[in-house]
């Protein structure tokens, strides 16, 4: 009888101890360190993001067992919290700028797209109104079917009024996705995703990430004339309020004139 063979034992794969030391070294060098998601973004379009912004951070791809245990590697309690975020279809971004500074430059690389099947709207799917390269047929028809309302302008489908056909969280139809891509509009857009960010320099993570430029712009905009407003009512001086102020205090000066002539007038007529 032939004695069993032992199996050898397993040994570590030096090239993956080396994957995930170099990684941990990255990102014990860096100021921050971002998990972003890849999912459904095309290899060209990922090249050319990825050189993008090779200026402002590095990306890293690798199988998720590395970047997990690379995350382990860096030595630290509070960034262990972050391996819950990683997918197979992860990506880390690894940078010395601030956290949010760089997912606003990722969301201004967002590549639109157009909609498919069963996708779910972002945001309300609006279509305005005006002329479009439609020849009248059966595009009539579509159109109406998703409640658009048409007309014929030049031989060509004009959209009477705007309207949104799919609000935010609504799943995107097959006979919707057809319109939208007759009518040109992307209402997607396809990038890196920020998903976690870890500061490695105060050792917090954020999460929840939404990076909205115009949005915030506008709210600022209106914060600001709220507080332009509010400064010059409790007579507030800085440069921004000190004209207006200057032209109210000789408005009022010009007023208190007028009445103490008034007064010394009708004093006179007195005696």
């Amino acid at each position: 009888m032939e004695a069993k063979k032992e199996k050898p034992h397993s040994k570590n794969n030096p090239a993956k101890e080396k994957a995930v030391r170099a990684l941990a070294e990255k990102i014990k060098n860096a100021k921050t360190l971002m998990i972003v998601s890849i999912k459904g973004l095309p290899a060209r379009q990922f090249q050319m993001i990825k050189k993008s912004i090779r200026e402002h951070a590095s990306v890293q791809v690798a199988k998720r067992n590395i970047m997990v245990k690379s995350i382990d590697a860096v030595g630290k309690d509070s960034i262990l919290d972050l391996k819950k975020y990683v997918q197979e279809n992860s990506a880390f971004v690894i940078s010395d700028m601030e956290g949010y500074q760089l997912a606003g430059i990722l969301i201004q690389k967002r590549n639109p797209v157009n909609a498919k099947a069963g996708q779910i709207a972002t945001d309300d799917i609006e279509v305005k109104a005006g002329p479009t390269d439609l020849v009248p047929g059966p595009a009539i028809s579509e159109l109406s079917a998703v409640g658009l309302q048409v007309s014929v302008e030049n031989g060509k489908l004009s959209i009477k009024n705007p309207k949104i056909i799919a609000n935010k969280g609504q799943k995107i139809s097959t006979e919707m996705a057809s319109i939208l891509q007759k009518l040109n509009i992307q209402p997607f857009s396809v990038g890196l995703e920020p998903v976690a960010i870890f500061d490695i320099e105060h050792e917090k993570v954020y999460t929840n990430i939404e990076i909205n430029p115009a949005k915030t712009a506008e709210e600022l905009k209106a914060a600001a004339g709220k507080a332009l407003g509010f400064s010059q009512k409790i007579v507030y001086y800085c440069k921004e309020t000190i004209v207006y102020l200057l032209a109210k205090a000789n408005a009022n000066n010009q007023a208190i004139s007028r009445l103490q002539s008034q007064t010394q007038i009708k004093s006179e007529e007195g005696k």
